[in-house]
């Protein structure tokens, strides 16, 4: 079924261009402008994601989420979150997370950003596959023995990747996280690895971004205990 969205966003332009976005993910969206409004939608249906403004005119996008995970009406308390900003400021996004967002996702940004994240903030209903072996065959011409030969090298080079990008992130050297990631990401689409690809897509956009760090670990985890050939 198509996931709905609790959309909370009071400027009218943003409204619609993130709707539309939204859409074409595709999902249903309801769009509220404010907190008042986000309570009522959010009691009156299951949704699931929210996606709130950090700042509305009737409060913020902190304590609504506090409201809505401790109001007994809401059917889904537990509804993933993300936060969205004009404010690029690192200490703001890693106060939102600190809140209880999932991630935050800085205005503007194109379509493909919102789908992503959308995609991130759904992934425990409907999480990605690790390896996609039609990809991979493709970008390997076809050879199954080639994709597996090919996994088992980029698997072995992975906790080296994982520990220096961050390292890297530890020591708040962003540009070389991101060279690391940026060449990670070229190695997904060599072997289909379709979750890391993406979790790798996620932290390379947001590296001060803890819940970014989190899901490319997890990621890594997940693609070195799954050699893709349907073994464990």
């Amino acid at each position: 079924m198509m996931p709905r969205v609790l959309l909370v966003e009071d400027d009218p332009v943003n409204a619609m261009f993130l709707g539309d976005a939204l859409e074409s993910f595709p999902a249903q969206v309801d769009v509220a402008v404010d907190c008042a409004e986000a309570m009522r939608m959010a009691r009156a249906n299951a949704y699931d994601a929210w996606m709130i403004d950090s700042n509305l005119p009737d409060g913020n996008g902190s304590d609504l989420l506090r409201r809505l995970r401790t109001d007994d009406l809401v059917p889904r308390r537990d509804c993933p979150a993300l936060a969205h900003t004009a404010d690029a400021a690192p200490e703001i996004a890693r106060q939102l997370e600190t809140d209880g967002f999932v991630a935050v996702v800085r205005k503007p940004s194109p379509i493909e950003a919102w789908h992503r994240a959308l995609a991130a903030l759904l992934s425990d209903d409907a999480a990605a596959a690790d390896w996609d072996d039609v990809a991979a065959l493709r970008a390997l011409g076809g050879r199954r023995e080639h994709v597996e030969t090919m996994r088992g090298l980029f698997r072995a080079e992975l906790p080296a990747q994982r520990d220096f990008i961050l390292g890297a992130l530890e020591r708040g050297d962003a540009d070389a996280a991101r060279g690391m990631l940026h060449r990670l990401k070229a190695s997904c689409g060599f072997v289909g690895a379709l979750a890391l690809a993406q979790a790798a897509r996620d932290l390379h956009e947001q590296p001060l971004s803890q819940s970014a760090r989190s899901r490319f670990s997890t990621a890594i985890d997940s693609a070195l205990a799954d050699a893709g050939d349907g073994s464990r």
